[in-house]
């Protein structure tokens, strides 16, 4: 029985995708920490900078998933953001990543 209930969990974590994410870690790996830290400016704006503009926005994550992917500049100043394409960081990481951020 213990077996079985363990298969289960491993098998319902597995489907999920983000049971056991740490998206500081998929965060890190995906490259947004060369740019980025949590709370003061890099190459990028601050994180809590990003939570504290998009804070009260329900779109936020769909706003921030749209820059991530497709990159650019000029809202945080001249130096261009790379595209982030889902081979560097997965959808379901980066709606992680997102939400973590977007918590400050």
């Amino acid at each position: 029985m213990k077996k079985r209930f363990l298969l289960l969990a491993l098998l319902t974590t597995a489907a999920s995708g983000s049971v056991f994410a740490d998206p500081a870690a998929s965060a890190q790996k995906a490259g947004c920490l060369a740019c980025h830290s949590m709370d003061k400016k890099l190459v990028g704006p601050a994180f809590k900078d990003v939570a504290a503009k998009y804070k009260g926005q329900g779109d936020a994550v769909a706003k921030l998933t749209d820059k991530v992917r497709k990159g650019g500049a000029g809202n945080w100043g001249q130096i261009p953001m790379p595209p982030n394409p889902a081979e560097k960081i997965s959808d379901a990481e980066l709606k992680d990543v997102l939400g973590w951020v977007l918590k400050g």
